[in-house]
């Protein structure tokens, strides 16, 4: 994964919710709910969905079944297809989605522009403490930016740049497949 500094930086500066445990976190004598303690954020409510859950199950590259039966969709990002023949390199997405978030509990981010897509999946950044997997499936190849208005355009030029980077480095996708994967 070759994500600049500067694109960490960006990354992060844009998310919905505070990156980092709070004050009243550390100080809980509570150990019976530890599920924030391995978390880069601390969880806020939103209109959408919930703020943090566990990832029982990866569709593919760019979607998600949550502990509760909630599909999630990735914001600003398309996996190449697994579902039938799979696509190029959409085995080698789903893969990493799954090593990235399958069976861990991760911080979701939401743009209320609109909350949900045409087949009632929640639109979502998802983030563990190894990062945002939306931003890394598009800077390493696994995936390609993807802006479908309104949600995510906060975010479109952030993800546009991962994508060009990956391009001329010919990482992932950009080096294994015909030039056309991404055509939406």
């Amino acid at each position: 994964m070759r994500m600049n500094a500067g694109a960490v930086a960006l990354a992060l500066s844009l998310v919905a919710c505070p990156i980092g445990r709070t004050e009243t976190d550390s100080d809980s004598s509570d150990d019976t709910d530890t599920t924030t303690d391995e978390l880069p954020c601390a969880p806020v409510s939103s209109p959408c969905g919930p703020s943090t859950a566990l990832v029982t199950r990866v569709i593919d590259g760019d979607t998600v079944e949550l502990e509760d039966g909630t599909h999630v969709r990735y914001l600003n990002v398309d996996a190449p297809e697994t579902s039938g023949t799979p696509e190029c390199y959409g085995l080698e997405a789903r893969q990493y989605n799954k090593d990235f978030v399958e069976g861990q509990t991760v911080c979701l981010y939401y743009d209320t522009a609109e909350c949900k897509d045409k087949y009632d999946r929640l639109l979502a950044y998802l983030e563990t403490g190894d990062g945002e997997i939306n931003s890394l499936l598009v800077s390493s190849g696994h995936a390609c930016a993807f802006y479908v208005p309104p949600s995510g355009a906060d975010r479109r030029d952030e993800f546009e740049s991962l994508e060009a980077e990956a391009i001329a480095n010919d990482v992932g996708l950009w080096g294994a497949c015909p030039t056309d994967v991404c055509s939406h």
